[in-house]
């Protein structure tokens, strides 16, 4: 499982903190300075290993964020491990049992299982 987040915007501007000036002078900016503008950072993060993967952008429409994770989804389901398409159905629905011996409301499967896959939407 991996969770995406859009964190942001940040500003990009100085933040507050240890700084040069003289004690009990304020922080000057000369007239020259421009402020940033914000940015934001788009995360997916997998919790069971701790691996992280980000990209820092500016804005993020939908024309931004998509082509993001399908690049980085791509990445990922290309390095998993081939599906076994040949998995015993009576160890598939064993295995269901096991998962569902102590729950109190058990969920109904279909008399035969569909095989494993993973697709990406585009």
């Amino acid at each position: 499982m991996w969770c995406a987040d859009e964190a942001g915007p940040y500003q990009a501007i100085p933040q507050p903190g240890v700084s040069w000036q003289p004690v009990g002078q304020p922080a000057r900016y000369p007239h020259e300075y421009l402020r940033g503008g914000t940015a934001k950072l788009l995360t997916l993060f997998h919790p069971a290993t701790g691996q992280v993967r980000v990209k820092g952008v500016t804005h993020s429409p939908n024309t931004v964020l998509h082509p993001w994770f399908e690049q980085e989804l791509t990445t990922i389901i290309t390095a998993l491990p081939p599906p076994n398409p040949a998995s015993d159905p009576v160890a598939q629905r064993a295995a269901w049992t096991r998962w569902q011996a102590d729950l109190s409301i058990r969920f109904t499967l279909l008399e035969t299982l569909p095989p494993h896959h993973l697709s990406v939407l585009s």
